[in-house]
């Protein structure tokens, strides 16, 4: 019986194969089925560990073939146990573009976009908040905060309307309105903020501790990262099952780029690829660069950028609680981190609206800006096959070009 066909009843087993959390920085295990956020001992966050001998009893490259097309076609390594607590818009297995028109005017081959901008709220925001507010419900939460951007505030809205649990966002007070005005329309609690999201993430704090509200922050949370993983899993199950040679990726807190590293091994684990790895570039802006800057300096934890400024709010944040785990993942896989200007990303976004009908975010235009930087200094070889993300849609920027 698949439950990728809709035939489970309520209540039923989602053949979940998740056994634990494990710290990862410390290496703590602590049991799976009860609400927690950050390690206990050394406050990093946490990962979600799963049984991949049971997974791959039915969870098989063949299998997924009869599956629907969405991020939950992969439910065996997501930690979502009751088909009842799922909650979804159709999240997820988004297209792998050839970018060929966009290539030639680059003068680059191999070159693809993973167009992130066609999930529900339009961004990627949709794979992570599906997933923890569906854990978030399974385990009993009331009520979910969340300090935001924009673009992730707008996605936990949505599932928690769908869950019927009260939602609270804190964002900064600059961001789009668009922002503001889908989260309030999805039913959320809007309170905006003077400052960044790191002074969103503060004031927050105060009422998850004071109403004990459930923090759903960047990383602070392990379920996140489940959702987001599964981008690993498709550019996999796309390119069938040979990984590209380098992704590009705009990292704010860099859920997207650990989750997909995470993605990686378990799919090793269930013996679908091998040990290679794509070399994994993190693509930031020059006025808010932390995680560049410490990859260069060589340094296992990020300081915090001060005084950050960007147009790509997504990019705009100055510290990120999993930064050893996105450089871990930058040295591991041969890659590398850069940064590139507001106007650089705005240009780039329109070469790849002009050449590939995409309306990329800002962020995304960063990618295509990174890659040309990486091109001409011959870090990117002619010949290598690039993943390029555009994590989401430029309509919500739409000020930005007007």
């Amino acid at each position: 019986m698949f439950w990728a066909d809709n035939k489970l009843m309520k209540g039923q087993q989602l053949m979940s194969a998740f056994t634990h959390l494990q710290c990862g920085y410390c290496q703590l295990e602590l049991e799976a089925d009860r609400l927690w956020n950050l390690c206990p001992e050394c406050k990093k966050p946490l990962l979600a560990r799963y049984d991949f001998e049971e997974a791959g009893k039915t969870l098989t490259r063949e299998a997924l073939a009869e599956r629907p097309g969405n991020l939950w076609r992969y439910h065996e390594v997501l930690p979502i146990r009751k088909e009842k607590y799922r909650l979804t818009l159709q999240e997820g297995w988004t297209p792998l573009i050839h970018a060929e028109r966009l290539g030639k005017e680059v003068r680059f081959d191999n070159l693809y976009i993973k167009e992130e901008g066609l999930n529900p709220t339009t961004s990627f925001k949709a794979r992570g908040l599906s997933v923890a507010v569906s854990r978030a419900h399974e385990l009993g939460v009331k009520a979910i905060s969340i300090p935001s951007a924009g673009n992730a505030a707008g996605a936990m809205s949505a599932y928690t309307a769908l869950a019927g649990i009260r939602s609270y966002v804190f964002m900064p007070k600059d961001v789009p309105q668009a922002f503001i005005g889908e989260c309030r329309a999805l039913g959320a609690e809007v309170q905006l903020v003077d400052g960044l999201i790191t002074d969103c993430g503060r004031i927050a704090a105060e009422g998850v501790a004071r109403y004990k509200r459930f923090d759903v922050s960047t990383l602070k949370e392990p379920y996140r990262l489940e959702g987001k993983k599964t981008m690993g899993y498709e550019v996999a199950e796309q390119l069938d099952w040979r990984l590209p040679d380098v992704i590009i990726y705009p990292t704010g807190g860099g859920t997207g780029l650990i989750g997909m590293w995470k993605a990686f091994d378990e799919m090793e684990q269930l013996g679908w690829i091998g040990k290679e790895r794509p070399r994994m570039v993190s693509v930031q802006a020059e006025n808010c660069a932390p995680m560049v800057r410490a990859f260069h300096d060589g340094n296992e934890f990020a300081a915090k950028w001060e005084n950050a400024s960007t147009k790509a709010d997504g990019l705009r944040v100055p510290a990120a609680v999993g930064d050893f785990l996105i450089l871990r993942a930058l040295r591991e896989s041969g890659g590398t981190a850069i940064a590139v200007s507001d106007k650089a990303m705005i240009d780039y976004a329109n070469l790849m609206g002009r050449c590939q009908g995409i309306f990329p975010s800002p962020e995304g235009g960063a990618t295509l800006a990174a890659f040309m930087e990486l091109r001409k200094a011959k870090w990117i070889k002619g010949g290598e096959r690039v993943v390029l993300f555009n994590t989401g849609s430029g309509h919500k920027y739409a000020h930005l070009w007007g």
